[in-house]
């Protein structure tokens, strides 16, 4: 195991930003280890077995919290699962108020899914738990990001270096943020790509590349992280239809062969099989999205575990 006394920089993880090379190598390492724990006959270890952990979604989620569950049942952890649209935030009560309730059945650690950009870090500053944000709006999702660069990190041996193409809804994610703070912290260079409408203007404050054109984009890169278009987020039309959005920046198996090298495949999740990518795509050889899913764990593992070590 990683040597824990160390420890995070942070006592939680609201965001990328908050976290520097070392706690991400820190993390990875421990991901090794508790990888190595996921494949054996019995995968459960007894590390969290003091620890409660609430897990508080107000949004709809169910790779990232079915991740998280597992992630703290394979560490003992106690759980309780909350989701707002059954809970009595349905009745007018204020994001305080439910956590404070929730902390007074003694729970250590939040992990939090919000609609809104920074309420992880409101909730930090206002009540005494450790905060794990798990996607707040638009903005941040740290454990996608550490699951793809360690994803990237196994498969290619490290991410200095590597040519990361991120390409799609780089408007409405909060994957796309999280992923060019930490692949530009560890060293691989970034590029953007898609429609003109769903590229933010600030993204070259970034420091990466922007490429409106996929084939070019392509042909950079080393790894091709396909976004989902976010349509429940879209307020208006950033682009005249699906279908064309698909001629324009989907990838299929004849795009992927007329490249000139093998590129790798990754996306955060769900596909919209025959948008973003097509299914010959998904489930090529090129592909490494289950690997991202099963990454996911072992990151959250980690993740969990450093930070249960910070608790006063």
């Amino acid at each position: 195991m990683a040597d824990q006394n160390k420890g995070l920089s942070t006592k939680h993880l609201l965001g990328i930003k908050d976290l520097n090379e070392r706690d991400i190598q820190l993390i990875f390492e421990t991901a090794d280890t508790f990888k190595d724990v996921l494949n054996r006959p019995i995968k459960k270890v007894p590390s969290l077995r003091d620890v409660t952990i609430a897990n508080v979604f107000f949004e709809n989620s169910t790779r990232t919290r079915l991740s998280f569950e597992l992630a703290q049942k394979r560490l003992s952890a106690d759980t309780i699962n909350f989701a707002a649209s059954s809970s009595s935030v349905s009745k007018g009560e204020t994001l305080i108020d439910t956590v404070n309730n929730i902390l007074a059945m003694k729970v250590d650690m939040i992990v939090m899914r919000h609609p809104y950009p920074g309420a992880g870090v409101f909730l930090s500053k206002h009540v005494n738990a450790q905060i794990v944000n798990a996607g707040d709006g638009a903005h941040e999702h740290p454990t996608q990001a550490l699951l793809d660069a360690f994803s990237i990190r196994e498969k290619l041996g490290d991410v200095a270096g590597k040519k990361v193409a991120i390409i799609g809804d780089i408007l409405h994610s909060r994957v796309a943020l999280s992923n060019i703070l930490c692949l530009q912290m560890l060293g691989a260079e970034v590029m953007v790509c898609g429609p003109t409408t769903l590229i933010p203007k600030y993204i070259k404050s970034l420091g990466v590349k922007v490429e409106y054109n996929l084939m070019d984009a392509l042909n950079w890169c080393d790894v091709a992280n396909m976004l989902r278009i976010q349509m429940e987020r879209q307020d208006i039309k950033y682009f005249p239809s699906l279908r064309e959005y698909s001629m324009m920046y989907g990838v299929n198996k004849r795009i992927l062969d007329s490249l000139d090298k093998e590129i790798i495949i990754m996306h955060p999740g769900p596909i919209n099989r025959g948008v973003e990518i097509t299914s010959d795509v998904a489930d090529s050889k090129q592909s490494i999205i289950l690997d991202q899913v099963e990454n996911g764990v072992a990151i959250r593992m980690a993740v969990l575990y450093l930070l249960a070590g910070q608790k006063p």
